[in-house]
């Protein structure tokens, strides 16, 4: 596929299925994710892969979440399906550390942009992705149950495998609205 194709045609797809991908195609997903821009080379980032059985432990996790709540059997089959949406979940931890001259957020960004270069792997070989965040991103039980350190972030859950349906096709934006050209520093009053 075209890099500027695989940039302007990926898009999140909700509907997905099919087997757990294979090692070569985790392997081209992680290489790319390793390739983020990293300020200091520090590596922000690790991951870890869910899949098969694993699932269904992670889907229990949610529900423990909600700790001493009431819920139907409904609402727990709900949060338990959550985890079942993709053959794998790919969960993004950014590993922040304490550095004298790249601030955490930077690090958070390029763990970020590490989850951006997987999903864009993932559409460069035929699958679909999404990514997801929601209150389970920053609960403590889900964090302490995935081995989430203080001093590390989920960025976020990526849902990866086959698409299943039809995709939704995201308008052209104009890149006139949202680019503008920068005439030089405006003197500031009062100097």
């Amino acid at each position: 596929m075209d890099a500027l194709a695989l940039l302007h045609e990926r898009v999140s797809v909700a509907r997905l299925g099919g087997d757990m991908p294979d090692q070569a195609v985790l392997d081209n997903l992680f290489k790319a994710a390793l390739r983020a821009p990293d300020h200091g080379m520090l590596r922000p980032w690790r991951f870890l892969t869910i899949g098969g059985d694993a699932r269904l432990a992670l889907g229990d996790l949610f529900v423990a979440a909600q700790g001493d709540a009431v819920l139907s059997d409904l609402e727990m089959a709900r949060l338990r399906s959550k985890t079942l949406r993709a053959p794998l979940i790919v969960v993004v931890v950014a590993v922040l550390t304490e550095h004298p001259k790249i601030p955490q957020l930077e690090q958070l960004l390029s763990a970020a942009a590490a989850a951006q270069n997987l999903l864009l792997a993932a559409h460069a070989q035929g699958l679909g992705a999404i990514w997801r965040t929601g209150d389970m991103a920053y609960h403590e039980v889900v964090r302490a149950g995935l081995g989430v350190a203080a001093h590390e972030q989920i960025v976020g859950y990526l849902y990866v495998g086959q698409v299943e349906g039809k995709t939704h096709l995201l308008p052209n934006l104009s890149v006139a609205a949202y680019v503008t050209d920068w005439p030089g520093a405006r003197p500031v009053e009062g100097n």
